[in-house]
């Protein structure tokens, strides 16, 4: 049976301008492949509402959960759960156990709930909240789209609370081959070992130190022993 499947939308003008430099996509993926979910597509999208919708429903259409990441904090361009429910067609305003859990956190802070801070209760109906233990304002998961914060440390923290919830499979395991040779010298019989062994993975990703052109071949698949007699395959052809 095969793996259940994710993609990712990451959401803000701050990563498209390079103002920012997002780390969420590849924390998520590392956790999504040690549960045995397999992370198909990324897309990066502006502050735009409507591209924001077309990427939900799509995303969320294709594949069997959606993780977006930014837009769900205090100010005017955090536009991520309105869009949210307009994908979905839910109706969106204050939730009161949202409210309670950031008038709890601000109290504990001596600082007053306001309206920017309370358009994080926000929550289209029939959403199951996301707990958040670093700055308390919940995420929220509505059908199969888990949205989060775009703040590296809030964002890990809202994945450890979702990936429990979630079914997964068999995690991807690899192994790394690395080699002090071309690519055009190996292609050939990497191109033969990925047909001898097509239940698997093979990559080839170069790099060049000191002069020198080499290879790191990742051989990646569900099956450790089909994994190791590749590899014993592959160092074998290549005199390793």
């Amino acid at each position: 049976m095969p793996n259940p499947t994710a993609a990712m939308l990451v959401i803000g003008d701050e990563i498209l301008s390079g103002r920012t430099r997002d780390a969420n996509m590849h924390y998520l993926a590392g956790e999504l492949t040690k549960h045995g979910i397999d992370l198909k597509e990324v897309r990066i999208v502006s502050d735009d509402a409507p591209a924001i919708v077309a990427a939900v429903r799509a995303l969320s259409a294709a594949y069997d959960h959606l993780f977006t990441s930014g837009g769900i904090g205090p100010t005017h361009d955090d536009i991520t759960a309105d869009c949210i429910a307009e994908a979905f067609d839910a109706h969106l305003d204050v939730r009161a156990d949202a409210r309670a859990i950031l008038q709890a956190h601000y109290d504990t802070q001596g600082l007053e709930l306001n309206e920017a801070r309370l358009r994080m209760a926000r929550i289209p109906e029939g959403a199951v909240l996301i707990d958040n233990p670093v700055s308390a304002a919940p995420g929220f998961t509505l059908g199969n789209v888990h949205v989060m914060a775009g703040v590296p440390m809030i964002f890990q923290a809202m994945v450890a609370s979702v990936m429990p919830t979630l079914t997964g499979g068999q995690p991807m395991l690899s192994q790394t081959l690395r080699v002090q040779r071309g690519e055009g010298e190996i292609a050939a019989p990497l191109r033969q070992l990925a047909e001898t062994y097509d239940d698997l993975t093979v990559g080839c990703y170069p790099f060049q130190k000191d002069g020198v052109f080499g290879a790191n071949i990742v051989i990646r698949g569900h099956d450790g022993a089909r994994i190791d007699a590749a590899m014993t395959d592959l160092a074998r052809e290549l005199g390793q």
